[in-house]
């Protein structure tokens, strides 16, 4: 796979997003799609996909597109051009339509500009976004997404908050699942879904370990995920 060469590198947050999509889904839209990396992991998955990856970084959308293409992947994806935060207007001229998707996937970006948390400037326009930018974010995939689609966001603890808000605002059935280093040791990332229409409640599953006790690697679970053979069940 074909990525910058410096600068936000995409990691096992995107693979762990993409293994989320379930089997059996039609469609999926990938948000602030990068290089394509989420959305190549749910095409290896499930041969009757069909994705449309959304990236506003013109290199990092034409990286994006050659990775479609270099997989095989071209026929069942494509890359739109766009500032997903766009009004709806702007989005539906730019082929990005409403109701849509069966499912939408997002990994927005974790630091605050204000607090200057990337690590390194390269890297500020994929990972600095206000957390009051996120809710614009819930409100493309809730838009995007067909009644009875669900949406997926992966991002830290600390925005759990913000992301509870504006899921509750537009889903149902909302499941959150934490992801910690290992057993006993706090969350670093969570997973939330909803589904659009929806009225089920709320869900906080238990957390789980990506790392066993000793040593760096990972649990079988999710060695089989980062391997490609197997999906993220939640």
């Amino acid at each position: 796979m074909s990525q910058p060469g410096s600068g936000f590198r995409a990691g096992l947050d995107s693979v762990l997003l993409g293994a989320s999509v379930h089997p059996g889904t039609g469609t999926v839209l990938d948000l602030g799609a990068g290089v394509g990396t989420a959305a190549l992991v749910a095409l290896a998955h499930h041969p009757g996909l069909a994705a449309t990856l959304v990236e506003a970084d013109p290199a990092l959308a034409d990286l994006a597109a050659g990775n479609l293409e270099a997989n095989g992947f071209s026929a069942r994806g494509r890359v739109l051009r766009l500032d997903l935060t766009a009004s709806g207007a702007v989005r539906a001229a730019a082929g990005l339509g409403t109701d849509r998707f069966a499912a939408v996937i997002a990994n927005p970006p974790f630091f605050d500009p204000a607090a200057g948390t990337a690590p390194r400037a390269a890297r500020a326009a994929a990972r600095h976004m206000h957390p009051a930018a996120l809710d614009l974010w819930v409100r493309t995939a809730a838009a995007s997404a067909a009644p009875g689609g669900e949406v997926v966001f992966i991002h830290t603890p600390a925005a759990l908050p913000a992301l509870l808000a504006a899921f509750s605002a537009r889903f149902g059935a909302i499941a959150v699942l934490p992801l910690a280093p290992r057993e006993g040791s706090d969350a670093s990332r969570i997973l939330v879904r909803g589904v659009k229409g929806s009225r089920a409640p709320l869900r906080l599953l238990a957390s789980r370990a990506l790392h066993e006790p000793d040593g760096r690697a990972f649990r079988p679970e999710f060695e089989a995920v980062f391997r490609g053979a197997a999906r993220l069940d939640w």
